[in-house]
């Protein structure tokens, strides 16, 4: 089986969910109790795309203002960004759009952005509309996805997505990417034009969490 390895950056606002979705998808489970992030947490998500495997490493950040200058060191060589939103706080909301802004102006090459408009549970709340959502997300090119880290809405088809995507870039002979693409002996595939397909890094990463303060 082909082995896809990406490297996905989650951004947004503290105690929106982040750090609440990877643990749903990595572990099924949702712990109310989930502490703020210091500096950046890593997991490895891995999904089965047919005959490929993708090897996600997901870099949760934290959403705390004190730390938004360390986030280029994350978001540096990145394949793939999750721009987490708490549908029941525009600012956080407001705060997805500078990061696409910031995204755009510096990550060269290809990059997808997923919006993520987190806590679909909370519908009394709920206080950013699905129209304004997805009319922003369609204006700069990216995905949309709706979740629920509470009780697991979305957040499966949410990392599939990335999946798929990562699986179509690494079949492209156009794509500029970093993927790295591993054949089944465990080689390195080479791209089209002879360039061996650039390695990210692994550095050290720290636990996060927090609760939305509007």
């Amino acid at each position: 089986m082909k082995t896809v390895a990406v490297k996905v950056v989650i951004l947004g606002s503290q105690g929106v969910g982040k750090t609440s979705l990877v643990t749903r998808y990595e572990t099924e489970s949702f712990n109310r109790s989930t502490s703020s992030t210091i500096g950046a947490s890593f997991s490895n998500v891995e999904v089965v795309i047919d005959d490929t495997k993708v090897k996600m490493q997901v870099w949760d950040t934290a959403g705390q203002e004190r730390f938004r200058s360390m986030a280029p060191m994350y978001y540096r060589g990145a394949n793939a960004a999750l721009l987490v939103f708490d549908l029941t706080c525009y600012d956080t909301f407001t705060d997805v759009k500078s990061w696409a802004h910031e995204l755009m102006s510096h990550v060269d090459g290809e990059l997808m952005m997923v919006v993520v408009g987190n806590k679909t549970d909370l519908l009394e709340e709920r206080v950013v509309g699905a129209a304004a959502a997805t009319d922003y997300t369609a204006s700069i090119g990216a995905y949309f996805f709706e979740t629920s880290a509470l009780d697991n809405t979305g957040v499966k088809e949410m990392f599939y997505a990335v999946a798929a995507r990562m699986v179509q870039q690494s079949k492209s002979k156009k794509t500029n990417s970093a993927l790295r693409v591993y054949s089944p002996d465990g080689k390195n595939d080479k791209q089209d034009d002879g360039a061996s397909l650039r390695v990210i890094e692994v550095g050290e990463a720290q636990e996060r969490g927090g609760s939305c303060s509007c």
